[in-house]
């Protein structure tokens, strides 16, 4: 009785070749056949669910892009796309969601605060701080003060944050310059949406600060309204100019994808994207007053 034996070179000459970086199956990416269409199956699964925002559903390009910043984050899909916000047609992160990848990262202490000038006047303001572990440096990022808000015509905006919660717009923003000031791969060369509502878009799309020729909801709403004969509004779904009013208000509320209660009672859907366009246009007008 013979015993098949099978020697060493055998089995190297057999094996598998060895796998490169992203070429593995169980990897999301784009620069090989198999992790694409992994990315692609994925992302078509995050398109198709109702617990992502509505500039998801049904998109699976735009699923597929906040995949590849969440791994590049080292983040839950989900929760990058959850605050991953659409401002004027471009993407911005929440402060929140910034400041928990900074605080996260393993490279610097938790964002701290300090506090200069006197509450209630221009010159308050906040300066972001952390500590980066490997140096034990400590990093400041600009101080931002109520002055600074006002000349960027940030204050005085319609509905603006600043006038009812100014000591919470200070930190956020004092943390979006730290971060973007010694950590910008985290942010991504994206602002924070709270920056975005506070900023116009420029030529070829680039943000600046909004100043006086700030455009407001209700300039929206007029141009909407113009464009649409009255006597088709009634039955007719909501515009995408009409949903982009709600949206910034909805974000600007922290309540981004959601109605509040009381529209959502009146409307009988909290989803903005299931209102018709005469819904939407009220909704609009209502929450900003809010």
């Amino acid at each position: 009785m013979s015993v098949a034996t099978t020697s060493l070179t055998e089995l190297k000459h057999n094996a598998a070749p060895p796998v490169k970086p992203g070429d593995d199956a169980t990897d999301l990416g784009f620069y090989s056949g198999a992790s694409f269409s992994l990315a692609m199956r994925v992302g078509t699964m995050f398109s198709q669910s109702t617990l992502v925002p509505k500039h998801y559903q049904g998109n699976p390009a735009n699923c597929l892009i906040a995949l590849n910043m969440a791994k590049r984050l080292g983040a839950d899909p989900l929760m990058a796309m959850q605050n991953l916000h659409i401002i004027n047609g471009n993407p911005g992160w929440s402060s929140q969601f910034l400041i928990a990848s900074f605080n996260m990262c393993g490279r610097f202490s938790s964002i701290h605060y300090k506090w200069v000038g006197t509450e209630g006047q221009d010159d308050y303001g906040c300066q972001a701080w952390a500590v980066e572990k490997a140096t034990n440096d400590t990093l400041e990022g600009s101080p931002v003060t109520i002055a600074i808000a006002k000349k960027e015509g940030w204050f005085q905006r319609t509905g603006s944050k600043w006038q009812t919660m100014p000591k919470q717009m200070l930190m956020y923003r004092a943390a979006a310059w730290l971060v973007r000031a010694y950590a910008p791969e985290i942010a991504m060369g994206l602002h924070t949406a709270e920056e975005m509502l506070d900023m116009r878009p420029g030529p070829g799309g680039v943000y600046e600060s909004a100043g006086a020729a700030t455009i407001t909801t209700g300039e929206i709403q007029g141009r909407v309204i113009e464009a649409q004969p009255v006597a088709e509004e009634e039955a007719a779904a909501i515009s995408p100019a009409t949903l982009q009013a709600i949206e910034v208000e909805l974000t600007r509320l922290g309540t981004p994808g959601h109605l509040p209660p009381e529209l959502a009672e009146k409307f009988e859907t909290g989803d903005p994207g299931e209102l018709t366009e005469a819904q939407g246009r009220k909704a609009a007008a209502r929450l900003n007053k809010l």
